[in-house]
């Protein structure tokens, strides 16, 4: 790839990883053409060379959530042996990313809600990512076992912690979204040691 190149697929990964952060902190509706453009610096014409439309924008956006999931399911099969382990790494990234979820909530909640709302063409992609999380959770519970729960325990932590994430911009509290997760850690273990018996 010549140097031209390079230059432009950077310019186009700042202008997606912009407009992702805007839409998170924002609202896709509530971000204009303008707001990437002044992010990322650059003049309305050379913004349109890389993007014709917000919705172009958006499919980026979403193609890019769907990756850096992928490489986070990835990353915890690969670094956690257990599949309780690997749940329990799920459940914790409350806390890793609780700064910005008091904030705005969560990326995937948010977007998914807005565009639902707005019935706008790109939904089912971005339910996408919750389709991911999902399965890679009901292979977690089979795995350990909990073969016929493991679809419906797999849809009961994620309506938990989406619940937490929620919460979390109401009552923006440290201490409440600890709670949350040790009780989501205690639900765990309650559900393996019943298993057990």
């Amino acid at each position: 790839m010549n140097k031209r190149n390079t230059n432009v697929t950077d310019t186009k990964e700042r202008i997606i990883e912009a407009a992702d952060d805007l839409f998170y902190e924002n609202g896709y509706e509530f971000t204009s053409f303008k707001d990437i453009a002044d992010e990322v610096k650059l003049s309305r014409g050379n913004f349109y060379h890389h993007f014709k439309t917000k919705d172009d924008i958006l499919k980026a956006v979403i193609v890019r959530r769907i990756d850096k999931t992928k490489d986070m399911l990835t990353s915890w099969e690969e670094e956690t042996k257990s599949p309780k382990g690997r749940i329990q790494c799920f459940i914790k990234i409350l806390i890793a990313n609780q700064a910005k979820i008091k904030l705005y909530g969560c990326p995937v909640g948010t977007l998914t809600t807005e565009l639902s709302k707005l019935d706008h063409s790109s939904k089912e992609d971005a339910t996408k990512i919750f389709t991911m999380f999902h399965k890679w959770l009901s292979k977690q519970f089979r795995e350990l076992g909990l073969i016929k729960e493991a679809d419906s325990l797999a849809m009961h932590l994620l309506a938990l912690s989406q619940g937490v994430a929620t919460m979390a911009t109401a009552f923006p509290s440290e201490i409440y979204i600890k709670q949350e997760v040790k009780q989501m850690l205690e639900w765990l273990d309650a559900k393996l040691a019943k298993k057990e018996m």
